[in-house]
This record gives structure tokens, C-alpha cells and sequence, in this order.
């Protein structure tokens, strides 16, 4: 009798099952089919900025603040996002020889230029937590002797420029609007009110909780393996467009990574040294840019929008090598950790654009002001001149420096 209950029992949530699957996947086709007739072009190739951004950015910033001090260590105060890295490293990056002339302006406007480069890689979270733990991975490249005045009035003068990216070409907002709401719930700690911000269901962002849920991924064997991409879209000299960075193997020396033991917190920065310190092999990118095709639905404004590589793929304008070095010392880890990242440290060739990069200007210059000032790290942006490094770093080291955020 028990026996008969407890098939039938079975059998009864097996269905169950099916059905709770058979549903999800009907939703996920009917969705899909949805975007597809509505998410066509044309689309505008210019900026189209909402009644109240400048309030909503307010708000975000003063949450920013308090998530900072939040998060403070004994000594420190961090970032309020990317606060944990697994190093800053030396790089050199080279504009391809044979880049097409379409592609030719700002920063690869001369094919075979090469700049020295600061290349910091980090974890997502705002507090520093296990390598192991699912979150976004960062990659943020300061190349320096970039000639030309910057975009930031205070630092027009500097010599850098900045590519900031995680390692999914999505962000989980569509823009300032809803970022304010979903980083308020948030920032006071209730995570379900940021997806699902009210009873009425014409608010609840499932889509946008996936691509959260697909940002909080399992780490890489090694931040030199994963794909890291801009989201957000920018100035390309005429054209706008995003890009991303891709590992090149085949730029150099075959190399196996060793398994590491992943339950360890920091086996992230553990893999680097193991490539670059102990083997002393060069890790390759290659930096690549898609460019927008306004007839398509490639959107300005909507970070959680892909641009389809069909519409528009990738193509490499440059390759950045991280050659063999001693990158792990007490100098150069709070060199790295007063480096300030943004998008805006920028020429005008490669000027950001859409809601969350205005909504970045704003947010990271305060939260980076601030933070500098609580630490008694006066902010510069440092040139391939600046040394910040005590120590002999190695023979095959490059003759270049580092910047920190």
C-alpha cells in the first residue's frame, strides 16, 4: 500500500516537473520570439538623454557612498565595486600593422603604435570574498602615452586612456533609471525588491534577473583565460561602437595552466603569479571593436541589450601582451589599489556614450574623490615615466610603469 503512495507520489511530481519545465520553456520561446519582432532597427546613432538623469545619478552616488563605508577594512577604504584584485600588471599594446582605414582614429590611428600599459584584473563584488564565490571578473587597461586632451576637465592634460571591462558583454539595467532603483534595494540590502521593485508585475525585471544571475558566474582557471567586454557603447572616431578583449594564445608561447586548488581565497591571483612569475610565460590579448550599424537594433541606451555579432562582428584592432614579471609586492599592490579607473579617462575619439556611462562619470569620479581623500592618496594619474616600484622586478620585465584606481 505504502509502496503504491509513495510510485504514485513520484510519478505525480515527476509531472509535475515536466510541466514546470514544458512552461519555463514556452515563456522562454514566446520571449524570445517578442524580442525578436520588437527589438528591430533603425535605431538612433545619437545620445538621448531622460528628464531627471541628473537627480537619479545624485541619488546613486550618495548609495555609493554608503556602500563604500559599508565595506571598509581596518585601514582602507575600497572601491564600491571591483574592490578585490588579483593584480596590476605591466603590459605592452600594439596597433595592428595592417589595421583597415575605416578603423584607423583615436588611439589606433597609426598602425604599429605601441603604448605601455597598466592592466589591472579583479573580482566584481564590493567586498573583497573568495576567488570561488560566483561573481563578474574585471579587466581594466590604462594604456599611457596617449597624446591629446582628455575629457576629464581636471585631468585634461593627462597622458592615459582607459578600457574598462567585465566579463559579460550585458549589463543586468537598461539604463540610469532603473539602475537607481535596482542599486537603492541593494545598497539596503534587499536583493529581491531590486528585480521585483513592487506588486505590480509590469515592474518585475525577469529578464534582467537572468543576466544577473549569468553575471554571478563561476571564476575562470585563470583571469588570463576569460572574455571581458565594454557593455556600454562609445565614440569610435566617426562611428560608435563597443569592445572587448579576447584571450590570443597563438600570439604566444603554448602554455598548459596548472590546476590549482580553487577552494583557496585568492587562487585567482595565485594563477597569474604561477604563469607570469614562476613560469615566466607571456599571457596575449587581443583588443577588439564592433562597430555599431544604426540599421540593425543595436541601441545607445540600453545596456541590456547584445549587439549581435551577425549585425555586426568584432574585428581585432590591437593586441596587448603581459610579458613575464614579479608583480606581487607590497609596493605595487598599493600602487595598484590607488589607481583610479573610469571610462572618462578619455580623448575625445573615444568618448563614452548611453545613460550608464554618464551615470559613470558621475559616480566614479565622487566615489573616487572620496576615496582618495579618506586614504590620504592624492589622485594622479601617473605617465610611462612614473616608477612606484621598489625593488628590482626581474630582467624581463618591460621598461614601463603601472598606474593604480
Amino acid at each position: 500500500m505504502l509502496k503504491r503512495l509513495f510510485t504514485k507520489l513520484l510519478r505525480f511530481v515527476f509531472k509535475l516537473l515536466l510541466l514546470l519545465v514544458a512552461l519555463g520553456l514556452l515563456g522562454w520561446g514566446v520571449a524570445e520570439l517578442y524580442y525578436r519582432i520588437a527589438w528591430q532597427g533603425p535605431v538612433s546613432t545619437e545620445e538621448e538623454i531622460p528628464v531627471g538623469e541628473a537627480a537619479m545619478t545624485q541619488k546613486i552616488i550618495a548609495d555609493a557612498i554608503t556602500i563604500v563605508e559599508t565595506h571598509k577594512d581596518n585601514t582602507r577604504i575600497m572601491r564600491d565595486a571591483h574592490a578585490k584584485a588579483h593584480g596590476c600588471v605591466r603590459a605592452d599594446v600594439s596597433v595592428r600593422e595592417d589595421l583597415p582605414e575605416n578603423l584607423q582614429h583615436g588611439v589606433f590611428a597609426k598602425p604599429g603604435q605601441q603604448y605601455p600599459a597598466w592592466v589591472r584584473f579583479s573580482n566584481g563584488n564590493a567586498y573583497p570574498q573568495f576567488d570561488s564565490m560566483r561573481d563578474a571578473r574585471g579587466m581594466a587597461i590604462k594604456l599611457m602615452n596617449v597624446e591629446g586632451k582628455k575629457l576629464l576637465p581636471s585631468e585634461a592634460d593627462a597622458q592615459t586612456q582607459d578600457l574598462v571591462m567585465f566579463n559579460q558583454p550585458l549589463f543586468f539595467v537598461s539604463d540610469v533609471a532603473e539602475y537607481q532603483s535596482n542599486f537603492a534595494a541593494q545598497a539596503e540590502g534587499k536583493k529581491v525588491q531590486a528585480f521585483f521593485p513592487s506588486w505590480d508585475p509590469r515592474t518585475w525585471q525577469f529578464r534582467h534577473l537572468l543576466i544577473g544571475l549569468q553575471t554571478l558566474a563561476p571564476p575562470p582557471e585563470s583571469p588570463f583565460s576569460a572574455q571581458y567586454f565594454s557593455i556600454a557603447p562609445f565614440k569610435y572616431g566617426p562611428h560608435n561602437s563597443k569592445y572587448r578583449t579576447v584571450p590570443a594564445p597563438e600570439q604566444c608561447p603554448d602554455y598548459a595552466q596548472p590546476t590549482l586548488n580553487q577552494n583557496l581565497p585568492n587562487f585567482l591571483r595565485s594563477a597569474m603569479y604561477q604563469q607570469l612569475s614562476v613560469d615566466r610565460v607571456p599571457a596575449c590579448f587581443a583588443i577588439q571593436v564592433q562597430l555599431q550599424d544604426a540599421e540593425k537594433y543595436m541601441p545607445l541606451e540600453d545596456t541590456s541589450i547584445e549587439w549581435r555579432e551577425e549585425d555586426s562582428p568584432f574585428v581585432t584592432v590591437a593586441h596587448l601582451k603581459i610579458e613575464p614579471q614579479d608583480f606581487d609586492t607590497p609596493e605595487q599592490n598599493l600602487f595598484c589599489d590607488n589607481l583610479s579607473f573610469t571610462p572618462w579617462h578619455s580623448i575625445e575619439e573615444h568618448r563614452p556614450l548611453g545613460g550608464i556611462n554618464r551615470l559613470r562619470r558621475a559616480v566614479y569620479e565622487a566615489v573616487s574623490v572620496y576615496r582618495h581623500e579618506r586614504n590620504g592618496a592624492p589622485r594622479q594619474e601617473p605617465t610611462a615615466d612614473t616608477q612606484p616600484l621598489t625593488g628590482d622586478l626581474g630582467p624581463q620585465q618591460p621598461d614601463t610603469n603601472e598606474q593604480g584606481e
